[in-house]
């Protein structure tokens, strides 16, 4: 499933090409990913004009110019992705809308093979009561050492599920948890209410670090991942943890572990971080 990452790579990817755009009309392939029926959704998008391209946490936040938002979650195998005019190569393989622009400047093409993510459209009002229900943004100035070490301590849930608390921090998914809870030497299954403030400390570092450099990295390609541009993300190849069960951990050799929690995987060294 997109994160952070992700969402913020194809959120830079879009800005160029989409701010200032607007919409022709709207191909409804698959309305089972929107939050209206077809011909309202496409009615309501009709004409409108792209002003601002962001995020908010997993999701991706297209500002139009009367102030509603297109708000689209990517679910598992979602895709945003830019078609030019005339683009070459082979279309998308499993297209659900297309938003055809005006001026003779290409698609915006949401792609989904399993269909679970959402396209939602809400007034200002609306966004602004659904974005307050997400936790603060984790590269952003309201997520500081303190705010986490008091969040961590106000529950007894294992940090990793913890961390995929939308409503806790915004945008951290299952990779990115196991990633900067093995940066900060932290066992991922343990509880919250028994962090001290340096582990606190280290995990602010470690989850901010982690995010950053995957950022710079374009996200992370498991499988359906891409950016707006159709590339793969390059930070696979620099995880320590996660997906390497049975590999050598690779600070001290120790083979990485895999456990379920919650009905997710969870990866760990269980030298470099020890259970409490």
């Amino acid at each position: 499933m997109p994160e952070l990452p992700e969402a913020e790579t194809i959120a830079r990817g879009l800005r160029e090409p989409l701010t200032g755009a607007s919409v022709d009309r709207v191909a409804v392939i698959h309305a089972d990913v929107l939050d209206l029926e077809a011909e309202d959704f496409a009615g309501r998008l009709r004409g409108s004009r792209f002003e601002a391209i962001g995020r908010r946490g997993k999701n991706l936040v297209l500002r139009l110019a009367d102030s509603r938002r297109l708000v689209v979650n990517l679910g598992m195998s979602g895709r945003l992705l830019m078609r030019g005019p005339g683009a070459g190569g082979p279309p998308p393989t499993h297209p659900a809308v297309y938003f055809h622009l005006q001026g003779g400047l290409g698609s915006l093409v949401y792609h989904d093979v399993r269909r679970f993510g959402r396209l939602s459209l809400h007034s200002a009002k609306e966004y602004a009561a659904w974005s307050a229900t997400l936790g603060p943004e984790p590269l952003g100035p309201e997520f500081t050492a303190v705010a986490l070490e008091r969040g961590l301590r106000s529950s007894a849930t294992p940090l990793r599920s913890w961390l995929l608390d939308q409503r806790r921090v915004a945008g951290v998914g299952n990779i990115y948890a196991n990633e900067a809870a093995f940066l900060a030497r932290i066992d991922p299954r343990a509880r919250t209410n028994s962090l001290d403030a340096d582990a606190a400390r280290r995990l602010h570092r470690a989850i901010r670090r982690v995010l950053s450099e995957a950022i710079d990295a374009r996200g992370t390609t498991l499988r359906d991942y891409r950016t707006a541009q159709g590339w793969e993300g390059e930070y696979g190849a620099k995880l320590q943890v996660y997906g390497r069960a049975g590999e050598p951990c690779p600070r001290c050799a120790e083979p990485i572990v895999r456990e379920v929690l919650s009905n997710r995987s969870v990866f760990f060294c269980p030298r470099c971080q020890p259970a409490p």
